[in-house]
């Protein structure tokens, strides 16, 4: 009698938009790019003007205002325990793991990139009196972890992370899906309040939080193709490998 072989399956990926990875590839060489030009002393000018330009327009109300809204990109003490309170609630919900293994993505994800991205490239932060230089990559071996802007970077992967948690929410629930724009809302908003409040805080220079954009629009691209639904996992006591409810492209 003839034995058939089972071949394994990788899951499917999960689709994104635009679909392909012609976007990711743009995005990875436009970090790679702008990371070179700063090593060899391009564009340093113009973070040296938009430092300057923002510390002569920024009264303190200005200030206030802005440093409010730049909380939403505090990744440690606001996003990372909304997405994991998020991945708890629903994971109860389904009785499934899976649910938690979207924010430890996150996390993991963005540990591996961006974290040693700032400590290898030591770059000093706008303010940062006692360097010579503090604009130039290298020139903080001590403590400069300005690039890339990981309060921009972070946003964009976490507020994906919690996008994707409300929708799997929203249908343990039984409701319908918010609408589209909600969703986009969630992921593009805050990114973008914390982009401009960073820089015109002078907490970073421009070409951090446009690296950090960079950086971020490919890690979230990379995290909303995993399918968490059909993630190979071992078999779980009370069958909380089960699948949950990652169907929508929120």
């Amino acid at each position: 009698m003839r034995q058939t072989t089972r071949v394994r399956r990788w899951p499917r990926l999960r689709p994104v938009h635009p679909a392909g990875w012609w976007l990711d590839g743009v995005l990875l060489a436009a970090v790679v790019g702008l990371t070179a030009a700063l090593a060899s002393g391009q564009l340093l000018g113009i973070d040296l003007a938009v430092r300057d330009w923002v510390d002569a327009h920024r009264p303190e109300p200005a200030y206030w205002v802005a440093r409010v809204f730049n909380s939403l990109g505090q990744g440690g003490w606001f996003l990372m325990p909304i997405a994991f309170g998020l991945g708890a609630l629903v994971s109860l919900r389904t009785r499934s793991v899976r649910p938690l293994l979207v924010p430890v993505g996150g996390f993991v994800l963005t540990s591996f990139t961006i974290g040693p991205m700032k400590l290898w490239l030591d770059r000093g932060y706008p303010h940062n009196t006692g360097l010579a230089h503090p604009e130039e990559l290298f020139s903080d071996p001590a403590g400069g972890t300005a690039y890339p802007s990981g309060h921009v970077a972070n946003a964009i992967v976490w507020y994906g992370v919690i996008a994707l948690l409300l929708a799997a929410l929203l249908r343990t629930l039984g409701r319908p899906d918010a609408p589209a724009g909600v969703y986009l809302a969630i992921r593009v908003v805050p990114p973008a309040i914390v982009f401009c409040t960073t820089t015109y805080l002078g907490w970073h220079w421009i070409t951090d939080s446009v690296a950090g954009l960079l950086l971020g629009l490919f890690l979230d691209r990379l995290l909303a193709r995993v399918p968490w639904d059909d993630v190979p996992l071992p078999a779980l006591p009370g069958g909380l490998h089960r699948h949950g409810v990652f169907t929508s492209d929120a």
